[in-house]
């Protein structure tokens, strides 16, 4: 097998392992919410609970994205350089995020699931959404600039 197909497999492993602190996380707090919190209405229920629990999940996700999954690509650590990562990971998070909130709508309108159910498969769309997102885009591979040709190359000119 290729190296760097190899190396991509065992990055989506350590990313899924890796997720599932997010995905305990995103559970416990769309149930607290969901069921104790915000339970009066649908939006609350459905949508706003959804939302603090996805916050606090890509906040449990960045943590182990950073410092442990793509932690290769991070060339400097610093504050800026997380902020600047975690800005990045949230934007795309936030588009996975619509994906799954229109997954879990979408679920709950076809089969009548309760939203902790319609999580579950929303999750792996998102999710796959997700990885895509932080391999080619939040952690991309820096490739290293062009070096100019100082004249110091051993050619002569004519």
């Amino acid at each position: 097998m290729n190296s760097k197909y190899k190396q991509l497999i065992i990055r989506i492993i350590a990313f899924s392992t890796s997720t599932l602190a997010g995905f305990v996380v995103d559970m416990v707090v769309l149930w607290v919410f969901s069921r104790f919190v915000l339970n009066t209405t649908y939006a609350g229920k459905f949508i706003l609970s959804n939302l603090i629990s996805f916050e606090c999940a890509v906040l449990a996700n960045f943590a182990c994205a950073y410092f442990f999954v793509w932690k290769d690509r991070i060339s400097q650590r610093s504050v800026k350089s997380f902020f600047r990562h975690y800005l990045g990971y949230n934007i795309s998070s936030t588009g996975g995020y619509f994906v799954q909130q229109g997954a879990i709508l979408l679920f709950s309108w076809w089969f009548g699931w309760d939203v902790l159910i319609c999580k579950i498969p929303a999750l792996c769309i998102s999710g796959g959404l997700n990885f895509a997102l932080n391999e080619w885009v939040v952690f991309r591979k820096k490739t290293p600039p062009l070096k100019e040709d100082d004249g110091t190359t051993g050619q002569q000119s004519a």
